[in-house]
């Protein structure tokens, strides 16, 4: 399928692996210049060449932390015009909420409420010039079904997604649209941590709580960043333009609901 986004300009943070990596590397497939984003320089320099070899695109990449106004700045001058904006950011490691303090909420919110907005206020008057603007949030699973020790990714991700349900309607005259995608369990770094840490807690090894992992999930796997970045791809697409203000759960099933 002809995603209409040859050429197009993307904006794709925190992806020099796992999920920004699936979303960025689908988008060059589909013909877009594509920015990536990292802190880490070698491991994003690797993921650009991985992309270019795997897709023939020409990869822009730019270190830096879109947690800063210099980072984001950075991002913002090297990408120009962006016609595709996907915010991703890490989220808080799980934690008790009682042990969280002042300074940790803050820094949550920050990372993965206010830092996207920003980015969102920079590009979205431009994409509404221009008549063509897809801006896609990766939040989590957890904004649809709170998941305890996650509590302030899902508090701060879910603030987001309420923040930006007025913003998509404001937008969407113009051609812009501002969708999430809500992850449930990927095959990534994160993930893994995630269960080595909760294997570690409780005295278990990790292919166990894996397995446990596995089998919540009715499709008896965890999915792919390549699954996911399709999705991210479609969405992005010129296709997509009549789909603004809603969250996509992509978690092979395990939410146990109708909508």
């Amino acid at each position: 399928m002809d995603l209409g986004i040859n050429g197009r300009t993307a904006l794709v943070c925190a992806s020099s692996r796992g999920l920004g990596l699936g979303c960025a590397t689908a988008l060059a497939e589909a013909g877009a210049h594509v920015v990536i984003n990292g802190r880490d320089a070698a491991r994003l320099d690797d993921a650009a060449a991985r992309i270019a070899e795997r897709t023939g695109a020409t990869v822009v990449s730019v270190a830096a932390d879109v947690g800063t106004v210099a980072g984001r700045e950075a991002l913002l001058a090297a990408a120009g015009a962006v016609d595709i904006l996907v915010n991703n950011n890490a989220g808080p490691p799980p934690a008790d909420f009682r042990a969280l303090d002042r300074d940790a909420v803050i820094a949550g919110l920050d990372a993965n409420m206010i830092t996207p907005i920003a980015l969102i206020q920079a590009v979205i008057d431009g994409m509404v010039e221009r008549r063509f603007g897809r801006i896609v949030n990766i939040t989590s699973g957890s904004v649809k079904m709170p998941l305890a020790g996650l509590d302030l990714s899902s508090g701060a991700r879910i603030g987001l997604t309420g923040f930006l349900a007025g913003v998509a309607r404001q937008v969407a005259h113009a051609n812009v649209t501002i969708n999430s995608l809500l992850p449930g369990s990927f095959d990534t770094d994160r993930l893994e941590a995630i269960d080595s840490r909760r294997a570690s807690m409780i005295g278990r090894n990790f292919e166990e709580i894996r397995a446990e992992r596995v089998a919540a999930i009715p499709a008896r796997r965890v999915g792919t960043p390549d699954e996911f970045g399709a999705a991210c791809a479609f969405l992005c697409s010129a296709n997509a333009g009549y789909i603004t203000g809603q969250s996509l759960l992509i978690d092979g099933g395990a939410f146990p609901g109708v909508m």
